[in-house]
């Protein structure tokens, strides 16, 4: 099987970032029983198209290969679309008889029965979406040469349900495409540039005719050659929050089994006055236009118009792995540490309305940047903006990322009711230029002259609220100022005593409740929230500081004095702890 595309294992996981996986099939056992359509369904098989086998050696057990085959049940309707009846995959082993040995992988398969060249499983139960049928095990038969080939055909019966057939190919030996880790430096300064000559061996069996090099790097990076046998695609549509840049370089010639290759001219690695934390993938296939295609994965690509990009033979004793057919060997990563900063700044509203009315305040920070940070790794959201709502006011509208907490930054069971103070999560990545956008709607229960509530964009620990990255703590609090005096039109963005969020602290009100009120606490179960695609100002959107309220009032910039506050009588954390979501707010 061919290894999944970080554009792939993102768009279906942004909590996770894995260089590679196997589909995970899901589990029927135990759950109860979907309901058939009230249409007949028609479920897809799907498996690769070819699978090469290690030759069968002169000595020793032979080397195995997976086979996925999987289901793909079309239906959206999660409650409704499954099919809840016994089904039957027949797989029609004549093809590869002398060719292939295959046997069938007992943990992940159904109940699977070989008799000759004819294999039938049966289960029970096909969920909507993609789900994995069955993983065949093969080999490389005894006697068998290198070259030979034959096709498995797989076939599905169920009562009430059809199947359409898949036929996958198994071939004897191939091309064996070997990536090389290079031995990058991985702590940078913004604007250092290093070598990057990407050096690859052919360890299979047969020459590979053409190969394709595969580029993926993160926003804080950049490879500034464009050469015209690459395409590229940056801002991908699948990853709209990273910014990646994906190249894909179609190479010509014949790669010879057993020789190793490197770029005639190497690359250039930039760390641009972005970058934080950065990753750059490489890998390396035989070229196809279902390799290319499968590389796209649906993305808009442009032709480069620079030099051409050739590999040629490297020089003798360049380093190589040993011989194997793995398919994870194609591609490489590392990982980059920049020393840089973002300054994540807030900024409130100031809103009026007569008691019993209902007023649309839009609070939140951006990312003045200069870098984008982002957790690609762990998936871990970046910051978390902590609103206290103002004395006299209750919300009766909020983003659904948010979550109501108690007063005190603890967890809290009831989510629907009015709370005293919500935490909003970004997602795990922030770009340079962006932020989050939080619109709320509040009814003034009580006129109140002047009264505020603290707008801090924070860490996800409560007990340790310090952003590592923001050199620039004091503008970290705003205030969203309820019925403050004056018409809101004046110029001047800062509360009382500020500069407009020059980083200088500036301080709220006499009346305002600031953040040192809010003792940190303990957290209890998991408060944090979802940062789901339909919740309002993504991370990674626009840049700027979002719309102001209706009113016409201008953003109020940063508090550094409550900042200081707010973290004063906090527990600062200092070991690096993994974080859990049962300790988040």
């Amino acid at each position: 099987m061919t290894r999944i595309s970080p554009r792939t294992v993102l768009h279906r996981a942004a909590g996770s970032f894995a260089a590679a996986g196997l589909l995970a099939a899901a589990s029927l056992a135990g759950a109860a029983a979907p309901a058939q359509a009230a249409d007949t369904p028609v479920f897809t098989l799907g498996g690769p198209g070819e699978t090469a086998l290690h030759p069968y050696p002169e000595s020793g057990r032979p080397k195995s290969s997976t086979v996925g085959i999987t289901l793909n049940n079309p239906s959206d309707d999660e409650e409704n679309g499954g099919f809840g009846g016994d089904f039957t995959l027949t797989f029609d082993l004549s093809g590869v008889a002398g060719v292939a040995d295959v046997k069938f992988d007992g943990e992940s398969s159904p109940d699977c029965k070989v008799t000759g060249t004819k294999a039938v499983c049966e289960d029970w139960g096909i969920w909507p979406g993609l789900q994995g049928a069955a993983d065949l095990v093969v080999t490389a038969a005894d006697g068998s040469e290198n070259g030979d080939t034959g096709t498995i055909t797989v076939t599905g019966q169920a009562d009430g349900a059809t199947f359409t057939p898949l036929t996958t190919r198994l071939t004897v030996g191939g091309p064996d495409l070997v990536m090389e880790r290079l031995p990058f430096k991985t702590e940078l300064t913004p604007g250092e540039k290093q070598q990057a000559p990407i050096t690859f061996a052919n360890r299979g069996t047969r020459d590979a005719d053409g190969v394709l090099l595969t580029l993926r790097y993160s926003r804080g990076l950049d490879i500034p050659q464009r050469y015209s046998n690459c395409e590229y695609t940056v801002d991908d549509p699948d990853l709209p929050d990273f910014g990646w840049t994906t190249a894909l370089c179609s190479v010509e010639g014949a790669f010879e089994a057993g020789a190793t290759y490197t770029l005639a001219t190497p690359l250039t690695l930039e760390a641009t006055e972005r970058a934080y934390y950065d990753t750059f993938l490489y890998g390396i296939h035989e070229n196809s236009t279902a390799q290319r295609t499968a590389q796209r994965a649906g993305a808009s690509f442009e032709r480069g118009t620079g030099g051409v990009l050739k590999a040629v033979p490297a020089k003798k004793g360049a380093a190589a792995r040993s011989t194997d057919l793995d398919p994870y060997d194609n591609q490489q990563e590392a990982d980059f540490r920049t020393e840089n900063t973002a300054d994540f700044v807030a900024y409130g509203d100031q809103v009026a309305g007569p008691e019993g009315s209902t007023v649309k305040a839009d609070i939140g920070f951006r990312n003045e940047g200069p870098a984008w940070i982002g957790h690609i790794r762990s998936g871990e959201d970046v910051a978390t903006v902590d609103f206290t709502v103002p004395q006299g006011a209750s919300v009766t509208s909020k983003p659904e990322r948010c979550r109501a907490v108690t007063a005190d930054g603890k967890y809290r069971e009831d989510q629907n009711s009015p709370a005293p103070r919500y935490v909003c999560n970004t997602s795990m990545t922030v770009r340079d230029g962006a932020g989050l956008d939080l619109p709320f709607e509040l009814r003034v229960d009580k006129a109140m002259v002047g009264a505020s509530g603290a707008v801090t964009v924070r860490s996800t620990w409560l007990q340790n609220p310090k952003l590592p990255f923001d050199p620039k703590p004091a503008n970290n609090t705003a205030y969203l100022i309820l019925n403050g005096e004056g018409d809101g039109s004046d110029s001047g963005g800062a509360t009382e005593g500020g500069d407009g969020g020059s980083g200088e602290p500036s301080t709220p009100p006499d009346s305002a409740p600031g953040p040192e009120e809010s003792p940190s606490g303990t957290p209890g179960p998991s408060a944090s929230a979802t940062s789901g695609a339909g919740s309002a100002g993504m991370a990674g959107g626009s840049g700027g500081g979002g719309g102001l309220a209706s009113t016409g009032s201008v953003a109020l910039i940063a508090s550094g004095t409550a900042a200081a506050a707010l973290a004063a009588g906090l527990l600062l954390f200092t070991a690096a702890r993994r974080r859990a979501a049962s300790q988040h707010v």
